[in-house]
This record gives structure tokens, C-alpha cells and sequence, in this order.
């Protein structure tokens, strides 16, 4: 089981390769996000102690508010607090879950992150940690609220960075510090991802339990392109399971 804390470009080569497989015979990228993020969470490991690198792993894709199911319509539009000027806009919608605890372990549980509003670019300012996400990643914002179908194709091509937070603990990127980053003992957290060709951005992020140091965050941006060739195959239609 590779060390998240110690990955090596030796031990980062079966990780790839599991990742690129996990579309094998699914029916939804739905399905494709679960594989990854409970491989990831049962498989990076402390390499002396066997004991989980992550105390959550979880992935998230934009999808646009009209596409979305009338739940998951009604919690974006809670958050929003009104709703939408248009069902265009984007919602950062979290696809899978892999963790601790059992409700971690569900999309449907959570209380929080369900669907993520993107009305504008002023909002998602407002949100540190997906503002740090985009911009690590090497995103402009109002490319990814309001992508241009023009640039499409430079975007789905590009290699993105990864989204690196060396200290959770203090870090104005990550919230709930006393509910989550210091009761579950949360080091470190790493995001890598990129954009589909339908325009949507995708992201697996990892709340590790262990340092992570930069280097490593350099390493795993290739593992942006094995999850999407997994996912991308699901990504005009049969998204949700």
C-alpha cells in the first residue's frame, strides 16, 4: 500500500494504473468517483503502521443547477438563498465520499457540501477554500462559471496543477477546524484535478492525516489525467448514478 507521505515515482505506478482502470465496466461516473475514492482512502497507508493516510477523501464535479436532481436543486438553492438567475449556473457538486466515519461514506449524508453554488466570481471569492482550489489548480474562475465554448478545447487539454495545503490545521483553506481538521487529526491536503470536455471541472480531494510535502503534490498531478480518463467517458450524460 504506496505511503501517501513517502510517495516515489516507483510506488505512485500502481496507484495510476488503479486509477485509470476504475471505469472498467461502470455505468456512471457516479460509480467511477466511488471506485476512486475508496480506493484511495483504503489504499494509501502508513507504510510501517498499516494505519489509513486519510481520514477523508472526497470528489467533486461542477455540473449546472437545471441538470440536477430537485433535491439536490433545492439544496443549492438554499445556500444561494434565492433562486438562480439562471439553471445555467454552476454548482460544485460532491459525487462521492470515502471516510471514518460511516456518514462520510455517502453523498446523500452530507450536511454541507451537496451541491456548492457558483453564482459569480464575487461569490466564489467567499469560499476560501474553492477559491485556493481554483486557483492552485491553475483555473480563471469565470472560465469555469461561465465557460466559453470556444476555449473548451484548450482547457480539456491543459495539465493542471495540484491543490496543495501543507498545514491544515490554522489554515484559512480549510474550514470547520475544531469539527473536523483537529478532532480527525487532519496534517495536510492535497486536491488534484481538471476540466472535462463538457466544461465542468473535476476534483478528488484528500484530507490526509499525515504531511504532506510538496514534492508530493508535484508527483500526484499526473494522477488528474487517470482519473479523467476514467470519468470523462460518463461526462455528457450518465453522471449520477
Amino acid at each position: 500500500m504506496p505511503d501517501l507521505g513517502r510517495l516515489t515515482d516507483v510506488t505512485l505506478g500502481p496507484l495510476s494504473d488503479a486509477l485509470a482502470t476504475a471505469g472498467d465496466g461502470a455505468t456512471s461516473m457516479e460509480e467511477v468517483a466511488n471506485r476512486i475514492v475508496k480506493y484511495l482512502y483504503e489504499n494509501l497507508a502508513h507504510e510501517a503502521t498499516g494505519e489509513r493516510s486519510c481520514a477523508l477523501v472526497r470528489f467533486y464535479k461542477t455540473h449546472a443547477f437545471g441538470l440536477l436532481d430537485p433535491e439536490l436543486r433545492e439544496f443549492a438553492e438554499r445556500l444561494l438563498g434565492h433562486a438562480p438567475e439562471s439553471d445555467d449556473m454552476k454548482c460544485l457538486v460532491l459525487l462521492a465520499t470515502a471516510g471514518e466515519k460511516a456518514e462520510w461514506n455517502s453523498r446523500a449524508n452530507s450536511v454541507g457540501h451537496k451541491a456548492i453554488p457558483l453564482p459569480s466570481e464575487e461569490a466564489v471569492s467567499q469560499i476560501p477554500m474553492i477559491s485556493g482550489l481554483i486557483g492552485q489548480l491553475g483555473l480563471d474562475v469565470n472560465a469555469l462559471i461561465k465557460p466559453d465554448p470556444a476555449l473548451l478545447a484548450d482547457l480539456d487539454k491543459r495539465t493542471y496543477n495540484a491543490f496543495h495545503v501543507l498545514e491544515a490545521v490554522g489554515s484559512p483553506y480549510i474550514p470547520a477546524q475544531e469539527e473536523f481538521v483537529i478532532p480527525y487529526g487532519v496534517r495536510s491536503v492535497l486536491g488534484f484535478g481538471g476540466m472535462l470536455t463538457t466544461g465542468d471541472l473535476f476534483t478528488v480531494i484528500l484530507f490526509a492525516k499525515v504531511r504532506i510535502m510538496p514534492e508530493t503534490s508535484d508527483l500526484v498531478k499526473s494522477l488528474a489525467l487517470r482519473v479523467k480518463e476514467a470519468v470523462e467517458p460518463f461526462a455528457a450524460e450518465k453522471v449520477f448514478a
